[in-house]
């Protein structure tokens, strides 16, 4: 009984603080894509918790419009100018402002809300990111992209404005549960799990013939994509490598990989007394969104909850770098710095796409990303600011496209 009022208490306190508490005011960038989605999912289950400031688009604008007017933010914006006339019919009747544009959407990341969701997949993504984060807003980084293409930027700026980064990719969300950042000297190694995507068990030979629907398929988690090709070639944890390195400071060779197919472990930390402390949970990206939707608290989700007896085993293998050349090519542009992962990023984006295309094959993803590197490891030191950043990946773009057109003969 005693035990019982003491809940009873605990939860009394808890419901008296939230009712106290002002509504969290929330900018979604990129709230048509999956993780804008699954955001949206969570601030709609406890619509008045959360004041919405603004939602971005590309070019989803029948999803936007549908969102706008279901959740009622301040200000919608696509992304894609020629579709502002859609938009506007669309919200016509309501007090919505609307916006369209590059500018539009950076504008939206400016506009004071306390938490963004940088949603944004790919380079796009850095402009309005280092807006939000210039203000020393609290920014959910979902667009690792930010701190691959441009991370000593982005770390002196979150330096400097006090903004606070919190990571929803699940790994990096996962170590962000259990890490001990105040003692990161104890820790003995940061081991990201990956799934091994859909290819795992696949010979190289069959996965010269794989198939853009193929490479989507994830066995396990429901993304985009441009993300789910990522996570066939392994690329997806060569970036996340990258973005560790950043959001946790211990050093390269204290950052490790491990395939983990059932995708219940989401990360882990081993200590240097041996103790390794792991994250768990369902597949489901509304979980980690959840963690850095209510930090520092937490709130409920409809998240399906974990039955490791139902489960039966966890297995875990080492990466081959053979049939999984990215993972290779990532930490080699890791260790090298400068602009050479933005480089990378780059080249990624423009072969993911040419095989989304079937304009190259699934092996010739990482063999465009290879060849671009080789001849652009002289671009110099790390880019100071958002122009050099996208003169270099302009480049990059440019060798990669030339590479593309090559291996599409």
């Amino acid at each position: 009984m005693a035990l019982t009022a003491e809940v009873k208490s605990l939860r009394q306190n808890e419901s008296g603080t939230r009712a106290a508490q002002a509504p969290r005011s929330v900018t979604v960038l990129g709230s048509t894509g999956s993780i804008g989605c699954s955001t949206l999912d969570l601030i709609g289950r406890d619509r008045e918790r959360f004041d919405l400031v603004a939602l971005t688009a590309h070019r989803n604008v029948a999803v936007l419009i549908e969102q706008a007017r279901r959740l009622r933010p301040q200000f919608a914006v696509i992304a894609d100018a020629t579709l502002y006339e859609d938009l506007k019919a669309g919200l016509e009747g309501t007090d919505i402002e609307i916006g369209a544009g590059r500018d539009a959407v950076v504008e939206a990341a400016l506009r004071p809300a306390d938490w963004v969701m940088a949603g944004i997949v790919g380079a796009a993504g850095l402009a309005p990111t280092l807006a939000a984060v210039r203000r020393g807003a609290s920014v959910a980084l979902a667009n690792k992209e930010c701190l691959v293409s441009a991370g000593p930027l982005f770390m002196a700026e979150v330096a400097r404005s006090g903004a606070t980064l919190l990571p929803v990719d699940s790994e990096h969300n996962a170590i962000f549960q259990v890490l001990d950042t105040a003692k990161l000297g104890s820790v003995d190694k940061i081991i990201l799990t990956a799934s091994g995507g859909p290819f795992r068990t696949w010979s190289r030979a069959e996965m010269e013939t794989a198939t853009p629907e193929q490479a989507v398929a994830h066995p396990k988690w429901d993304m985009g994509a441009k993300i789910s090709v990522d996570s066939a070639t392994l690329m997806n944890k060569g970036l996340e490598l990258i973005e560790a390195h950043y959001l946790f400071p211990v050093g390269e060779e204290r950052l490790d990989i491990v395939i983990h197919p059932e995708s219940i472990v989401h990360s882990m930390v081993a200590y240097v007394d041996g103790s390794v402390l792991a994250q768990l949970g369902a597949p489901d990206m509304r979980t980690p969104i959840s963690y850095a939707l209510a930090w520092p608290q937490r709130m409920a989700t409809p998240c399906a909850r974990l039955d490791l007896a139902e489960i039966g085993k966890l297995t875990f293998e080492a990466p081959d770098p053979t049939r999984f050349p990215a993972l290779r090519l990532a930490r080699a542009a890791l260790k090298a710095g400068g602009a050479v992962p933005t480089i990378l990023n780059a080249a990624n984006e423009v072969a993911v796409a040419a095989f989304l295309d079937r304009r190259i094959r699934f092996l010739d993803i990482a063999a465009t990303v290879e060849s671009v590197l080789s001849v652009m490891l002289s671009q110099g030191g790390a880019p100071t600011d958002l122009d050099q950043i996208y003169e270099i990946d302009g480049l990059a773009r440019i060798r990669a496209e030339e590479v593309v057109q090559l291996a599409g003969r």
